[in-house]
């Protein structure tokens, strides 16, 4: 599968499980919902004391596998380097990401103290390779 057309699907299917290193090597997953952004990036709101954001603080390459909303049917794979933003440059994604895919936000400053209290980080990974390259 191309790159762009696996980050195109990802632009309308916002539902998927983020995999991550764990200190011994061991897969640590994560169901989560994200964003992509305009350069292509893909975009995850999580709180900064997640196991997930401490395994890519240490090791930072991920593997996304997302489904569509029913669930069955096409899938994704992409797999990328990722980097961890903080308060206050994560800002702007976490309302984009919010925004993209939850709709617009009834009080966007409720939203940004809840993000604040919440830290809130934006993981943004930068797509390398994407599938599956057959259907089975």
């Amino acid at each position: 599968m191309e790159l762009d057309e696996a980050v195109d699907w990802l632009r309308s299917n916002h539902r998927s499980v983020l995999a991550t290193r764990r200190r011994d090597g061991r897969p640590q997953m994560s169901p989560v919902v994200h964003a992509v952004a305009d350069d292509g990036r893909i975009l995850i709101s999580t709180r900064a004391p997640a196991m997930k954001v401490r395994n890519v603080r240490r090791d930072p390459v991920v593997s996304l596998c997302a489904v569509s909303d029913g669930f069955f049917g096409r899938w994704v794979q992409v797999d990328g380097a990722v980097e961890v933003i903080e308060l206050p440059a994560a800002m702007p994604l976490l309302r984009f990401t919010y925004a993209q895919v939850a709709g617009d936000h009834p009080d966007w400053a409720e939203f940004e103290r809840d993000m604040v209290a919440q830290r809130r980080v934006v993981l943004a990974i930068t797509p390398q390779s994407a599938g599956p390259d057959r259907q089975g």
